[in-house]
């Protein structure tokens, strides 16, 4: 999945493995499907990790990134025990937001279990919308090359 469109630029990616837990499973043992959301927040915190814009960086800012929006496409079911991969990709882009795109895979067979996407905004503490990339994500986006 290529979302970065800017020839040259780098495409942020990481991948994390996590382990199906029961407590993640209905009564067929199968993943229910709130749990995704989890595990794309899993991945999002994966990633900042690794690229440097973690939830606490951004907080200690002053800064607040809440989900506006998520979509999720179900492909196969994870079952309790399984263990997968999620891939999570940075979408850069010009209006102030993080974009994120996800793919889930069962760890055993790389088959792709769902794909998805999140959306989130920037505010400050006193809950209000920023409408440009403080300055902090604007050093960040400079040090990554990005836009």
């Amino acid at each position: 999945m290529k979302v970065n469109s800017i020839p040259g630029q780098i495409e942020l990616t990481d991948e994390t493995e996590i382990n199906i837990r029961f407590s993640e499973v209905d009564s067929m043992g199968i993943v229910w499907h709130g749990n995704y959301i989890k595990y794309f927040e899993d991945g999002r915190e994966s990633w900042g990790k690794q690229h440097g814009l973690q939830y606490l960086d951004v907080y200690s800012q002053g800064v607040v990134t809440p989900i506006v929006h998520t979509s999720i496409d179900h492909k196969k079911p994870l079952r309790y025990g399984e263990m997968a991969i999620i891939k999570t990709i940075y979408e850069d882009c010009e209006a102030a937001k993080l974009i994120y795109h996800y793919t889930i895979f069962r760890k055993s067979d790389r088959e792709v279990i769902a794909t998805g996407k999140t959306i989130q905004v920037f505010l400050n503490t006193d809950g209000d919308l920023l409408l440009n990339f403080p300055d902090f994500v604007i050093a960040w986006k400079k040090k990554k090359k990005l836009r």
